[in-house]
């Protein structure tokens, strides 16, 4: 099973970890990447994503990639869009399979090449009333 969104909605890392549950995984790995309260030493109060209109198409086909290089049983992850306040999850991925250290190395690269690839702009607000715009998932 492969699922890769992007949403304007809220995530939580409990539905996506199940959509990759199955009998046959053995781990199931996640990732919740979180807007934090800072950067580079700035204040941050909230951010802003917006996705190019191919960033699903995109997401889904890393998904597949990376479930096809690791043998996994699942891999789930979603981007979301829109504005996102400091603890909220901008990023949210699962992956499962038969052992753990396969479950492991998958999730990094999972989130690594979506990072890398997937065409989504974050707008950074910072406590000053300033803002910046960045390429990055």
């Amino acid at each position: 099973m492969t699922y890769g969104r992007i949403t304007n909605c809220p995530l939580t890392i409990a539905e996506i970890a199940t959509r990759v549950a199955d009998d046959t995984s053995g781990a199931i790995a996640v990732f919740d990447g979180r807007v934090r309260n800072h950067d580079h030493g700035r204040e941050v109060t909230s951010l802003e994503y917006s996705a190019h209109p191919a960033a699903e198409r995109i997401v889904q086909e890393v998904a597949e990639d990376i479930r096809e290089r690791f043998g996994l049983c699942g891999v789930a992850i979603v981007h979301r869009v829109g504005h996102l306040n400091i603890g909220e999850t901008a990023l949210a991925a699962a992956v499962s399979s038969p052992h753990r250290e396969a479950a492991f190395a998958a999730l990094a690269e999972l989130v690594d090449e979506v990072k890398k690839q997937v065409p989504v702009w974050k707008k950074q607000y910072y406590s000053d009333g300033t803002y910046e715009w960045s390429n990055c998932a």
